[in-house]
């Protein structure tokens, strides 16, 4: 084990990075206002963007939903998550991907939320000062609760579903993703991470996370507790393998060597060698470092007798975006397959 840990081990000092590529004890609340959409935008096509309130946080939440074509039949839902970026800069679905075309003549709503940064879309243990100064807001952390038990009960209501639900999430929010689907065994059809590291407890895992939120600003101890603690190890979906609900769930990496996707040409890229070369250098360890997490979690799982958990392990492929594009087309069928649709 160790001789795999030496090569992501030296790409921890990489991870910083991942924001700009991609980018426990509930806390006490007081008394609030039911989860509610309080506002309506429509966008381009089929695509509005809405806030809801969130009881837990205490503050109101944007969101992107894309609507099916037939409005009038129910259906279900997937949450598409950002990574460390959280979707409040332009390293998102929407600017970086070919999402709202590739669902268009998919009859399911799309719902993106649009905040998040740094978070782990978890519930953190305290407010975050750095966060909030950085983000712009209260600081409260409590995204477990809000899209387990806060957002789907008024995404039903408002667009009229069938109930059914998948979730799917990159880098940072491929681990929540997990994480999630092992909270609220009973929300989620079907599951898919693409490049995320399930392992947060070990010190490569550890290193990950605490680099990722010290991006935002924020205290990874305020979040899970001190390092190595019981909430590192109840958010780890390699040690909570056991947990992870009987469902359909694709998990990718790659190695992080050069692919189809980290040459000049690439439209992402447009010719700028500059970003080739990050894309290459700090992408190309990211991903080893989320490699060496998927393949030992691929490992685990089969120890526990799932071999039903599709693993899409590229030989090659860096931590960017045409790689995850590529990621929500594959995984389409099965996520489609699970929700009816």
């Amino acid at each position: 084990m160790n001789s795999l840990l030496r090569g992501p081990r030296r790409a921890v000092v990489l991870l910083a990075s991942a924001a700009l590529l991609s980018l426990g004890t509930a806390a006490t609340t007081t008394a609030d206002p039911d989860a509610s959409i309080v506002s309506r935008t429509p966008g381009t096509g089929r695509s509005l963007e809405i806030t809801v309130h969130s009881p837990s946080m205490q503050r109101d939440i944007a969101l992107q939903v894309l609507r099916p074509a037939d409005t009038r039949t129910p259906a279900p839902t997937l949450y598409l998550l950002n990574g460390a970026g959280g979707g409040e800069d332009a390293a998102s679905w929407s600017a970086q991907t070919d999402a709202a075309g590739f669902f268009a003549d998919k009859h399911v709503n799309v719902v993106i939320p649009l905040e998040g940064a740094f978070s782990y879309y978890t519930d953190w243990q305290q407010p975050d000062a750095g966060l909030a100064e950085k983000l712009g807001n209260n600081g409260r952390n409590m995204w477990a609760t809000f899209l387990t038990e806060e957002l789907p009960p008024v995404v039903d209501a408002a667009f009229g579903t069938t109930g059914a639900n998948a979730i799917a999430g990159i880098s940072m929010a491929a681990t929540s993703v997990l994480d999630l689907t092992i909270r609220a065994p009973e929300l989620y059809r079907a599951a898919a991470a693409y490049s995320g590291c399930a392992m947060t407890s070990d010190p490569l895992g550890q290193a990950f996370v605490t680099l990722v939120v010290s991006l935002g600003g924020g205290d990874s101890e305020n979040m899970w507790g001190p390092i190595g603690g019981p909430d590192w190890q109840e958010h780890d979906p390699y040690l909570q393998a056991d947990r992870l609900p009987d469902i359909p769930m694709y998990i990718s990496s790659g190695s992080g060597l050069p692919g189809l996707h980290d040459t000049a040409t690439d439209p992402r890229l447009r010719g700028n060698e500059k970003m080739l070369w990050n894309q290459l250098l700090v992408g190309g360890g990211i991903e080893a470092a989320a490699d060496y997490c998927t393949r030992a979690l691929q490992q685990r799982t089969h120890e526990l007798g799932r071999t039903d958990i599709v693993f899409e392990l590229r030989p090659s492929g860096t931590h960017s975006w045409g790689y995850w594009e590529d990621d929500l087309h594959r995984s389409w069928p099965l996520l489609a397959a699970a929700l009816g649709t």
